[in-house]
């Protein structure tokens, strides 16, 4: 019999906050708890839960914004989410698709409900995940990565219990498209039929999982929609099993990155000298042009 891998923290989801006048957010980390160094590299995730917002002729988002030492990840689960910066990427994800911007050395950028979804309006859903880069990758050159759905990695569950998508690293042998900086999985599981699966990621992965949908029990112990569950570092299992007819969970591992983290609202260095370097270098127009 498997060894299981023990649960660490759950964190039941925290009041929802606005960013810009577009994302209703739930905050798990840093701020829900203090997991900035605990949980590296994923350094911030915020969670837009189902919202229905109503026809709007502006689109409502967030405008033009710096980021430099990390990469900002969007997953789209209901709604579509636009995206413009200052190195002339642009790009439109819909249900099933992520975009990755990797900011590195600086970039400005925007974010905002796609044109046609803001004039009809209807349910939003959707992630923020923030990953940090380490010190050797800081100052890369920026870069912008459109995934769709029909990109993915995709594993189909034996006996028909569900699927997996596979974003970045690998879920058995199955890979997703993203290019990261450091080894990590990503990857979002849908059960169906009252399913169960078994996960088994490196034990000095930070590993967690988010219920997107649905009740599950996790390692035998029930957990609820929005329940975040943080692993400890240890070899062993998760095994999970809906107890309701359909669930969804996004899981994140990653391989830590065991360096100084200094966080200073949109930047993340190592040092807070590279901090107010950074804004020295925004305030002084080197991060680009506003207007994009």
């Amino acid at each position: 019999m498997s060894r299981v891998r023990p649960i660490e923290l759950v964190v039941d989801g925290p009041r929802n906050h606005w960013v810009g006048d577009g994302f209703q957010v739930s905050n798990y980390f840093p701020s829900g708890k203090n997991l900035l160094e605990r949980f590296t590299p994923f350094i911030l995730m915020d969670y837009n839960a189902p919202v229905e917002f109503p026809p709007s002729d502006i689109p409502r988002g967030v405008g033009p914004h710096p980021h430099r030492g990390f990469e900002t990840v969007t997953f789209a689960f209901e709604g579509a989410v636009e995206h413009h910066d200052n190195k002339g990427n642009h790009g439109i994800i819909y249900p099933g698709d992520v975009q990755w911007m990797t900011a590195g050395a600086g970039i400005m950028h925007k974010e905002y409900h796609e044109k046609e979804f803001s004039k009809t309006g209807g349910v939003f859903h959707m992630i923020q995940l923030w990953v940090n880069l380490p010190l050797k990758d800081k100052m890369t050159a920026p870069r912008y990565q459109a995934i769709t759905h029909d990109d993915m990695g995709k594993a189909l569950l034996p006996d028909e219990q569900g699927k997996v998508t596979v974003v970045a690293g690998m879920f058995n042998k199955t890979k997703g498209p993203a290019k990261t900086f450091s080894p990590m999985n990503i990857y979002i599981i849908d059960l169906i039929n009252n399913s169960k699966v078994t996960l088994e990621e490196p034990g000095n992965f930070n590993m967690g999982i988010l219920i997107l949908d649905g009740e599950i029990k996790v390692n035998g112990e029930s957990r609820k929609t929005k329940d975040f569950v943080l692993f400890k570092n240890e070899d062993g299992v998760v095994n999970i099993e809906a107890e309701s007819e359909n669930a969804k969970i996004f899981v994140l591992s990653g391989e830590p990155i065991n360096e100084p983290i200094a966080v200073g609202g949109p930047f993340v260095m190592n040092t807070v000298e590279e901090l107010g370097q950074a804004n020295e270098d925004f305030n002084f127009g080197k991060f680009g042009t506003f207007d994009f």
